[in-house]
């Protein structure tokens, strides 16, 4: 299992939106997550929270390329990745050290992100979304929640791999909170090793999110306990990497896993 630590430099993510502007803090966080052993650090530039509006390419770039660079010179023994669907944005990211592409759109954002991941060698995660951030919780529905992620998953992985992208390179996640309510997440949850039969590593990302907060009445701030039972339950169940805020509770998770 991988621990992948989200460092959102954006203003307005839904949990952590403004924490991570200053380059000092951001360096300090990354040391931090260093000395814990986390795997991956993902950098991201716009928040795709529900309803969020995208953010032009030049802010984007402007966010995270800089962070990207530093992480990178100061850190280089932890694998970056960038959580982005732009190509370009993508591109730039990979030339300044990132090894991870994060693509919520399982790369059908952006047409030429097939081009950056072949080209380079990188990891991608293909990831399940319905609509756009901005409009994906708008009454969101499927007539088999499991079967049309897992199809879709499928298309993708193909999609890449014909395009000359390494098999050894991707990484599936089903999307929690993109596009789903409650009960389509934890349909999702509850049938991980569907997954599997892909034969692909699986990343799960629900860190926070708000179906904990309809699941259990919990502010953003108050999920971590809910979040890291979830996470464990997702990795006893096949999951490879988890994508989560609160890096030192996966770690411990980890840790006691390990030992058992």
């Amino acid at each position: 299992m991988k621990i992948m630590a989200i460092l959102n430099v954006t203003p307005d993510s839904f949990s952590d939106g403004g924490k991570y502007t200053d380059i000092n803090t951001i360096l300090k966080t990354v040391e931090d997550m260093v000395k814990n052993n986390v795997d991956i650090v993902d950098v991201g530039g716009e928040s795709t929270r529900p309803g969020a509006e995208p953010v032009t390419l030049e802010e984007e770039i402007n966010r995270v390329i800089p962070v990207i660079k530093a992480i990178h010179n100061n850190f280089p023994e932890i694998d970056i990745s960038v959580d982005t669907y732009k190509s370009k944005v993508a591109n730039l990211a990979v030339e300044n050290g990132a090894k991870f592409i994060n693509d919520i759109s399982a790369m059908t954002f952006d047409e030429e992100m097939i081009k950056v991941v072949a080209n380079n060698d990188v990891k991608v995660v293909l990831m399940h979304i319905l609509g756009t951030p901005k409009d994906m919780q708008n009454n969101p529905k499927y007539n088999d929640v499991i079967n049309e992620v897992f199809n879709f998953l499928k298309v993708r992985v193909n999609f890449a791999i014909q395009n000359g992208v390494s098999e050894k390179n991707i990484i599936i996640d089903p999307g929690i909170g993109f596009g789903k309510l409650l009960e389509h997440n934890l349909l999702l949850l509850k049938n991980i090793k569907k997954l599997k039969e892909l034969n692909l590593p699986v990343l799960i990302g629900l860190s926070r999110k708000s179906m904990f907060g309809k699941l259990l009445n919990l502010n953003v701030d108050e999920r971590d306990i809910a979040t890291i039972i979830t996470e464990t339950y997702c990795v006893l169940n096949g999951a490879d990497y988890i994508r989560t805020h609160n890096y030192i509770n996966a770690v411990q998770m980890r840790k006691i896993l390990e030992n058992l």
